[in-house]
């Protein structure tokens, strides 16, 4: 993995205080802890910033705490993006059941990787397959059909898209990393 070179954000962040219906979806997400950055610099402009924020997969939908933090961390790893890795792994992992191996296997290794069953590595083929072709073949559609249902599978491939797309914000803004967020350098 790469890491940042340059720390410094490229478009600042919205000046404090927030507008108000703002500052209440940013609370309600962060629970009495401080906005991350990527968060404050949507907050820029309003719609850009509740386009952003209504699209969110981060509630109680068709996957486990656990697949949707392999699928994200995954994907925020492939891409490069340690701001939005670092965030949910210091965040989530943990409450994932997500072991270091496995933090360390998501961030440089693979699917055949002995730390995973073939569940999990199904979800990280997906991500892998999705990174580099946009597209899933008939072989892992088969196995991701035998595992998920179709609701399921249609939030695996929104919550991959997603964390491209916040991805390429946190990396083409170069968010300084948060306080406290693990690096890639695990």
């Amino acid at each position: 993995m790469q890491r940042y070179k340059n720390r410094s954000a490229r478009i600042a962040p919205a000046e404090p205080p927030l507008p108000n219906d703002i500052q209440r979806a940013v609370d309600a997400i962060m629970r009495g802890k401080p906005p991350l950055l990527l968060f404050t610099t949507l907050a820029r402009d309003r719609r850009l910033f509740f386009k952003f924020f209504n699209s969110g997969l981060l509630d109680r939908g068709h996957l486990t705490l656990r697949q949707r933090e392999i699928v994200i961390d995954r994907v925020t790893a492939s891409c490069g993006a340690e701001y939005e890795w670092g965030v949910h792994v210091s965040a989530f992992a943990a409450k994932a059941g997500l072991g270091e191996d496995e933090i360390a296997s998501l961030t440089t290794g693979g699917p055949s990787d002995e730390c995973w069953d073939e569940a999990d590595r199904v979800l990280i083929r997906l991500c892998d397959t999705l990174h580099l072709d946009c597209a899933v073949d008939d072989e892992l559609w088969a196995q991701l059909t035998s595992q998920h249902s179709d609701e399921a599978i249609l939030e695996l491939l929104m919550l991959a898209g997603s964390y491209r797309t916040v991805s390429y914000l946190v990396n083409a803004l170069r968010l300084p990393l948060e306080p406290g967020a693990r690096t890639f350098s695990v």
